[in-house]
C-alpha cells in the first residue's frame, strides 16, 4: 500500500517507557554481541514509551473530545506528530503489547489473545502461546544491547512470571506481572498487592504512582541513554477514579456534556456519547501522570534528547463493561475489528526532527514502532526479528512515503466486548472483514465512510476478491492458528416475541 503521505500539523507520541531485563533470544541477532558496538551520533537520543490501557481513538482533546480533558497529552501532539489512521495490531491488550515489543503481527506470534481468554461458542477459538516467548527479541533487548538503559513501569500481561520485563529485556520491572488490570488489594489505590510494586501510602493513586517511579528513573540515568517504557493500567476496569476528579466531572456533565445516547453492535449496546464522570476522571488522572514525565524532562534538560511515543493497546470499551466510553464516530470499541476496536491514538514527539503539530494519516500500526525507534537512534535494523514493521521515519521527516502493500488482523477468538472470531486486511482505504461464523465478508471504504456503516462488498465485487485472497494468503504466509467447529454447541432458542411481551406484562401486574 502507498498512500499519499499527508503531514501538516500533528502531535507526540506518548508510549510506555521503562523497560528492563535482558534476554539471550534463540532468535539471529544482526550484530554480534562480542564485538565492541560503536557509539552513534544519535545515541544520546532517550525513549520514552507511553502505552495507555483501553484508550479509545477520540479519548483525547487532540483527537477530538471535548469531554475528557488532556492537556498533557495534547502538548506531546502540538509538539510532534499525530498519526490519524494509527492501528492496534489486536483488538485487545496482549497481543497488541506483543507486537510493539517483537515487531510482528500477532497471528505471526500465535499469541492472539488476551492472556487467558477463552470463549466458547458455536467455534472454538485458536489455540495460541500463553506467553510472549522468550526466544524473541525484544525492542529492549536491542536497545539494552546498545547501551541503554531500560526500564518498564505498569501493566505487562504476557506471561506468567518467567515471562515478566527482567526476562524480556528491561533492567527495572515497577509493577509489571501476568495481570491484566489492578486487581490486587484496593485495585487503582495502595495497597496494591501487586508482586512487582512496593504499596505506597494508603491511598495512593497508581497512575501517580507508576510516573512517580518513571521521574526517579530518569533522574538516576539522566548522564547516559535510558529506554523508559510506561504502560499504564489506566484506563482499564475496574472503574473507580480520584474523587476529586469523578465530582469535577460530574458538575461538567451535568453543566455541558449531552445526554447519554446508545446504538446497538450485534446483540450488544454500543455507548455514543462521553459522558461518564468516573472514566473522565480516570483518563485525566492518567494525563496528569503523564504531566509529571515530562516535566522531569525539562527539569532535567532532556525534553530535546528525548522521543516522546504515545498510544492505547485497543479501541475502547464502549460495549462492556460498563460501556465507560464511545467511539464515535468510529464503529464499536474494544473486542472488535472494526474500528473502533483498532485504530488508536498514535503519536510520536522526535525533537528536532518531526515537525511539531503535524498530522499523517498514511496507516501505520503497532509492529512500525521497533524499526522506526532504531532507525531515529541510529541503529541497525534487526531484519530477522522486526518482520512485520515498518519505520515510519520518511513519515516523521515529512520527506518520503513508506511502502507497504496491506496492513493485517486476526482475531480467532470471541471477546467479552461481543466481538467474533475474523481476520481483515486493509488496503489504501479499503477493509474488509471476514467473519469466520458463517465465513462472510464486508467491505468498507474508510475515506468515505469512517464509521463502516455501508458494507459495499456486494457493489465492488473485484475488490472483494482480491482483499479476501490477499487475507488468506497472508494467514497461510504466517502459520496463523484457525478456528475449529465446537460440535457441542447449541443454537439457544429464541423467544417468541408474544410469550416475551406476555411475561413482561405479568411482571408488571405483579409489582403493583
Amino acid at each position: 500500500m502507498r498512500p499519499k503521505n499527508i503531514i501538516t500539523n500533528n502531535v507526540v507520541l506518548g508510549i510506555p517507557a521503562f523497560m528492563a531485563s535482558t534476554l539471550v533470544m534463540g532468535v539471529p541477532f544482526v550484530m554480534s554481541s562480542n564485538l565492541p558496538l560503536a557509539k552513534s551520533k544519535s545515541q544520546s537520543q532517550n525513549i520514552v514509551f507511553i502505552l495507555a490501557d483501553d484508550l479509545g481513538w477520540t479519548d483525547l482533546g487532540c483527537y477530538g473530545s471535548t469531554f475528557y480533558e488532556t492537556p498533557n497529552i495534547d502538548k506531546i501532539a502540538a509538539t510532534g506528530m499525530k498519526f490519524t489512521a494509527g492501528y492496534a495490531a489486536s483488538p485487545v491488550s496482549s497481543p497488541t503489547r506483543a507486537s510493539i515489543l517483537t515487531g510482528k503481527y500477532p497471528a505471526r506470534l500465535h499469541l492472539t489473545n488476551w492472556l487467558h481468554g477463552k470463549i466458547k461458542k458455536q467455534l472454538i477459538g485458536a489455540s495460541y502461546v500463553p506467553a510472549l516467548s522468550l526466544h524473541e527479541i525484544t525492542i529492549a533487548e536491542t536497545l539494552k544491547k546498545h547501551n541503554y538503559t531500560t526500564f518498564f513501569a505498569g501493566k505487562w500481561h504476557l506471561g506468567a512470571e518467567k515471562y515478566w520485563p527482567e526476562y524480556q529485556g528491561f533492567d527495572v520491572n515497577i509493577g509489571g506481572c501476568d495481570w491484566g488490570g489492578p486487581y490486587g488489594g484496593k485495585n487503582y489505590f495502595s495497597p496494591y498487592a501487586n508482586p512487582r510494586l512496593t504499596d505506597g501510602p494508603k491511598g495512593e493513586h497508581l497512575p501517580d504512582r507508576l510516573a512517580e517511579e518513571t521521574v526517579q528513573f530518569i533522574q538516576s540515568n539522566r548522564d547516559k541513554p535510558f529506554f523508559a517504557y510506561l504502560s499504564f493500567y489506566s484506563v482499564h476496569t475496574p472503574l473507580m477514579a480520584r474523587k476529586d476528579l469523578e465530582e469535577k466531572y460530574s458538575i461538567k456533565k451535568e453543566q455541558k456534556a449531552p445526554k447519554t445516547s446508545w446504538g446497538k453492535e450485534g446483540e450488544y449496546k454500543v455507548r455514543k456519547t462521553q459522558n461518564d464522570a468516573v472514566y473522565a476522571g480516570m483518563v485525566e488522572a492518567m494525563d496528569q501522570a503523564v504531566g509529571k514525565v515530562l516535566v522531569e524532562l525539562d527539569k532535567q534538560g532532556l525534553t530535546d534528547k528525548t522521543i516522546v511515543v504515545f498510544m492505547s493497546d485497543n479501541g475502547g470499551m464502549s460495549t462492556c463493561a460498563g460501556y465507560p466510553t464511545s467511539n464515535i464516530p468510529l464503529r464499536a470499541g474494544k473486542g472488535w475489528l472494526y474500528e473502533g476496536g483498532v485504530r488508536e491514538p498514535f503519536i510520536i514527539k522526535w525533537p528536532g526532527v518531526t515537525p511539531p503539530g503535524s498530522t499523517c494519516d498514511v496507516p501505520v500500526i503497532s509492529t512500525d514502532f521497533y524499526p522506526t525507534l532504531l532507525e531515529m537512534t541510529d541503529l541497525p535494523f534487526q531484519h530477522d526479528q522486526h518482520l512485520d514493521g515498518i519505520s515510519l521515519v520518511p513519515l516523521l521527516k515529512n520527506k518520503g512515503e513508506i511502502s507497504r502493500d496491506a496492513i493485517y488482523w486476526h482475531f480467532p477468538h470471541y471477546s467479552p466486548q461481543g466481538g467474533t472470531p475474523s481476520a481483515a486486511v486493509r488496503v489504501d482505504n479499503y477493509k474488509l472483514i471476514e467473519f469466520f461464523e458463517d465465513n462472510h465478508v464486508e467491505l468498507y471504504d474508510l475515506k468515505q465512510d469512517i464509521g463502516e456503516l455501508k458494507d459495499i462488498s456486494k457493489n465492488r465485487p473485484r475488490m472483494t476478491s482480491k482483499l479476501k485472497d490477499m487475507l488468506h494468503l497472508w494467514l497461510k504466509q504466517v502459520d496463523a492458528k484457525m478456528v475449529i467447529k465446537n460440535n457441542e454447541y447449541k443454537e439457544p432458542k429464541k423467544q417468541n416475541y408474544f410469550l416475551k411481551l406476555i411475561k413482561r406484562l405479568k411482571a408488571k401486574v405483579l409489582s403493583f
